[in-house]
């Protein structure tokens, strides 16, 4: 009698758990998802990207999955793509909510906020401030510059010696990220860079492992004891992280300038002073956030993409010396060059670019949520719907480059040799949601770039055997470890 309840109690959840992984009417099609299971069966956790894009070519690019009983819409392809991102933004701004990365952060932060009035507030802020702080303007090239010399400073006493990229590029994105919020560098193997960036690879390693993704999936496995716990890890961390931030913002607190602001921190205490007890979502919990959500989408980012670019730069020399070649002759008898003079570099351009649509950063952006009931390519998708744009797709789509599949800055170049960028761009995503530091990382990739070139000749060294392509992936997508070897340019 007790088994047969047990059985008939077993077969009622699955028939529970078959009706809640059945698709709504009228929505996406996609693979069948198994009770309990959702489509895990047809994703690698280690990486879904050529499953999605498998997928993609039997359901075409709107379909749908299932994360557990959560349903999931992947976009693909770059008309589709705008449609949801530019044209019906509003219906696809939302962030879903209840997941591992989300309670990490205790649901604070400007990137995982989800749509609504705290959001816009915050955003509006970020813009402004930024803006204002310095984004294309000479103060901010300066500190870019200045962090740039260290290491020129370190590459010169190294020329001729073979040596490892990841921690120099890392070191560089990172501090330039600090200048910009604490108005502070920190020298590149210091206690501080190193914990801080240990403390980020930790979390990071965990967000993106196979225990974050069973916590997202499934409701249940939060409660069960380790090793499923292990994901939790990543809070600890996140516990470092904040005693080795909120020190520095207390400090601010202590020796700022009201009125005089010279970095975000204080920018943010300023608007904490003017608008006191107001009632908005303004407050000390939301500027820690506010400063590691910048610090981590503002590191990973810049860092992996060089390291991507230096590696094509390496082993294809021919458009490394067409780059130095532009250069010289635009910079020839100049000191000290400008972002400004992007728009006579186009050859450079071009390479920044196809540099930044290869590395493929953030292959699927951060997911989106519907923030109401809305109709998308003749599909109706309900409110709270977790939404999948997949990036990658534009960024390589056939028709929409000259050489989606190989490494080509012809991909941005006219027939008159000129600049051009395609619509399917979407290196830094579109609409409502575009990346907060794009105007940033622009100008940081062309300094950068700029000022490296024109000094040094990076070399891929002779004993490297074949280079290796294939990128890792993750939260950020980057380049397998490898070394350069680095020459002083003999017209130096």
């Amino acid at each position: 009698m007790v088994t047969s309840v047990l059985l008939l109690g077993i077969c009622l959840v699955f028939i529970i758990m078959h009706l809640k992984s059945r698709r709504p009417k009228n929505f996406p099609p996609g693979p069948t998802a198994l009770p309990f299971l959702g489509n895990m069966h047809n994703l690698s956790p280690s990486n879904p990207l050529n499953d999605i894009e498998k997928l993609r070519r039997v359901y075409g690019n709107v379909y749908s999955l299932y994360m557990g009983h959560r349903a999931a819409v992947v976009i693909s392809g770059t008309k589709a793509l705008k449609e949801a991102l530019v044209s019906k933004s509003v219906d696809f701004a939302g962030r879903p909510q209840d997941m591992f990365m989300n309670d990490v952060v205790e649901q604070r932060g400007v990137v995982l906020a989800d749509y609504g009035p705290a959001w816009k507030e915050h955003r509006r802020f970020a813009l402004t401030t930024m803006r204002n702080f310095g984004m294309g303007k000479q103060s901010m090239e300066d500190r870019i510059l200045g962090e740039i010399q260290y290491t020129i400073d370190f590459l010169e006493k190294n020329t001729g010696k073979t040596l490892s990229p990841n921690v120099m590029f890392h070191s560089i994105s990172s501090n330039v990220v600090s200048l910009v919020l604490f108005g502070m560098r920190y020298e590149h193997d210091g206690p501080f860079m190193t914990k801080l960036v240990n403390s980020f690879d930790d979390v990071n390693k965990t967000i993106n492992g196979p225990w974050a993704f069973l916590y997202d999936s499934f409701h249940w496995v939060r409660y069960l004891p380790l090793p499923f716990t292990k994901a939790f890890k990543a809070r600890q961390v996140w516990i470092t992280v904040k005693d080795i931030i909120i020190p520095i913002i207390n400090e601010h607190k202590k020796n700022r300038v009201p009125g005089e602001p010279q970095d975000f921190v204080d920018c943010y205490l300023d608007e904490l002073e003017k608008r006191g007890d107001d009632g908005s979502s303004f407050c000390p919990e939301e500027l820690f956030m506010f400063c590691l959500s910048l610090y981590g989408a503002g590191t990973d980012t810049i860092s992996s993409t060089l390291l991507t670019g230096f590696l094509y730069l390496m082993t294809k020399p021919h458009i490394q010396e067409r780059c130095q070649k532009e250069i010289d002759q635009v910079l020839e008898g100049k000191d000290v060059f400008t972002f400004e003079d992007r728009h006579n570099m186009p050859y450079v351009q071009a390479v920044i670019h196809e540099i930044q649509r290869t590395a493929n950063i953030v292959p699927l952006s951060v997911f989106h949520a519907t923030t109401k009931d809305t109709q998308f390519m003749g599909y109706s998708i309900p409110k709270g719907t977790i939404i999948i744009p997949n990036l990658s797709s534009a960024l390589s789509e056939e028709g929409q480059w000259k050489f989606p599949h190989e490494f080509n800055p012809e991909n941005f170049l006219n027939d008159k040799g000129e600049f051009v960028k395609p619509d399917a761009f979407l290196a830094f995503s579109a609409g409502s949601r575009v990346c907060l530091g794009e105007g940033l990382a622009r100008m940081e990739l062309f300094l950068i770039l700029v000022s490296l070139l024109r000094r040094f000749r990076f070399i891929w060294p002779e004993d490297a055997g074949e280079p290796d392509y294939e990128l890792l992936f993750g939260i950020t997508m980057t380049t397998k470890p490898y070394n350069m070897k680095v020459e002083l340019r003999a017209a130096q």
